[in-house]
């Protein structure tokens, strides 16, 4: 009987057939052959482990890395697993193709350059190859799973699959290898969950030497220095004893630009990953700190945008930034949670509550925030003598940052979320977005019973939601138009322009601070109603013109 072939299907819609039992033994020799070839080259071989947003990218940073003749010096091979899910990035990395989109142009240039002009770049699905390795950089998401909107502490660190990886890479590896963990982890995970991983391991296969493992977590952004943000850009790094650390400085010094951006080498991993933690916990605090005055300022009469630009002349205050719409982007609203899952369920503390105050109030704020923008949009909306339910509604900006197409934890989507539950007709344009998965497979994305659709009602249709590219055909008819996200397309558009495109006067929403005093004026002007974050002095612009009509 023949075995049933399944397919994986990348972003464009491509289908390659996912590997089958016969398939693994010749992968394993076709990497063998090149292992063997880049042996006698003088290179080290390495394997990342997980090529999606950050592993693709080390992965190709570390194939570019050159010995000081210039030579190559690094043979790289990148593994993922063969799912349904995610086969597909193997194939198309080793065409040369990026597996993940990128505003950066440089992705695509140093991925095709290692795979197809130097040769230091492969990929595969078969963990065997681990066995190759003299270094191992782990790539593989620790997720952090929240079972209650706006209330952090009922969350859960998700390690199951960064276990399994530890576990197969403890399974294969060379006594020698160095292990580097490059996720953002729980603290305490490096020391007190993979190391003992490795050394059951190792004892399992009578290998009496220590695993050499270190941790060094990324501080990758993502826009037009993704690369950068990566290769050159500060990082702190340890190992669990010395020969680890003394492994993972010289690896990071060799891939890494650390002579302009310098390695910071910490005494414990519990270090480096609390560092990971309480930075992204630190500006996601900030944020949350504006939510209070920004609710206090649209109360009040105060424009919240001119207070920070103002607080911002000062240079040790320079870093204060406006909350918009929520918190997105994978760090920010979950790495506190780690921390404080952490505390308890790896170094057994029962006094989490006392300790961790601000951290999860911060993050409830930032998760919540977007609901706000749906309340603003239904009374400006009343103020027009119309209804929220049934509404057409033209939502800007789907990705969490200005000018980037990444979607993840956007206040975007909590902002759809919300409108659709209300009963609006919500249409979106981004033009950095193509699709939209957390709407369009919310089944599935980012894991099956875990899309934020579980925290609201009306949700199954957003599945046939679709990212527009024209805005006037996208506001055609619309009456409500909310600027979400800074993108530079959206800084400058003439409310005249807006009007005509919907046809009729709408109710504008402004996320971000992107209207200035003279556009809100001609809004009014123009019959529309305006309504903003943080910016209460837009009543005062209505009245004077109002008067003044």
């Amino acid at each position: 009987m023949a075995t049933e072939i399944r397919y994986s299907v990348n972003p464009s819609g491509e289908k390659f057939p996912i590997p089958q039992e016969r398939d693994y033994e010749l992968e394993k020799q076709r990497i063998g052959r090149l292992v063997e070839t880049a042996r006698v080259e003088g290179k080290e071989i390495v394997v990342v482990m997980g090529v999606g947003f950050v592993g693709a990218v080390m992965a190709a940073i570390v194939a570019d890395t050159v010995d000081a003749e210039g030579n190559p010096s690094k043979f790289v091979i990148g593994c993922q697993r063969p799912s349904q899910r995610s086969y597909w990035k193997i194939p198309m990395l080793n065409r040369g193709e990026s597996p993940v989109k990128a505003e950066d142009p440089e992705v695509d240039r140093i991925i095709r350059r290692c795979v197809t002009d130097r040769k230091t770049l492969t990929a595969s699905f078969n963990s065997d190859v681990l066995e190759f390795a003299d270094v191992v950089v782990v790539d593989v998401q620790c997720d952090f799973s929240k079972q209650d909107l706006g209330y952090m502490k009922s969350g859960e660190a998700d390690m199951a699959a960064l276990e399994a990886t530890l576990k197969t890479i403890g399974e294969k590896i060379p006594p020698h290898c160095l292990t580097l963990i490059e996720t953002t982890v729980a603290p305490g995970t490096t020391e007190f969950v993979a190391w003992p991983i490795l050394k059951k391991a190792f004892a399992k296969r009578g290998i009496e030497s220590v695993p050499l493992l270190a941790h060094s977590f990324e501080r990758v952004m993502p826009g037009r220095e993704y690369v950068s943000s990566i290769r050159d850009f500060w990082r702190v790094c340890s190992g669990c004893e010395s020969e680890a650390r003394k492994r993972v400085e010289k690896f990071l010094h060799e891939v890494l630009n650390t002579k302009d951006f310098p390695l910071t080498v910490m005494d414990r991993p519990i270090e480096s990953e609390t560092t990971k933690i309480v930075e992204n916990s630190y500006r996601a605090t900030i944020l949350a700190y504006l939510n209070e005055w920004s609710l206090f300022a649209e109360r009040n009469g105060v424009d919240l945008i001119k207070v920070i630009n103002a607080i911002k002349m000062r240079p040790t205050h320079s870093n204060i930034i406006f909350p918009g719409p929520g918190v997105g982007g994978y760090c920010l609203p979950k790495d506190g949670g780690l921390g404080y899952w952490a505390y308890r369920h790896i170094l057994g503390f029962e006094d989490g509550d006392e300790v961790f105050k601000i951290t999860p109030t911060a993050i409830d704020i930032n998760d919540t925030r977007s609901l706000h923008v749906a309340e603003l949009t239904r009374d400006a909306l009343r103020n027009m003598a119309r209804y929220i339910a049934g509404a057409e509604v033209v939502l800007c900006g789907a990705s969490y940052r200005q000018d980037v197409g990444d979607t993840r934890y956007s206040g975007s989507e909590m902002v759809v979320r919300k409108l659709t539950e209300m009963g609006a007709e919500v249409r979106i344009h981004d033009p950095y977005v193509e699709h939209w998965y957390e709407l369009e497979s919310q089944d599935t994305y980012p894991a099956p019973g875990l899309s934020w659709s579980r925290f609201f009602r009306n949700q199954e249709h957003l599945k046939e939601a679709r990212v527009e590219k024209d805005l006037p055909a996208a506001l055609k008819g619309a009456e409500a138009l909310i600027l979400a996200v800074p993108h530079k397309e959206y800084l400058n558009l003439n409310p005249d322009d807006i009007l005509k495109w919907a046809g009729q006067p709408l109710a504008i929403i402004d996320c971000f601070g992107i209207l200035t005093d003279d556009v809100i004026r001609r809004y009014f002007e123009l019959g529309c109603e305006v309504k903003a974050l943080g910016r209460g002095h837009i009543q005062r612009i209505k009245n004077e013109v109002r008067n003044f009509l």
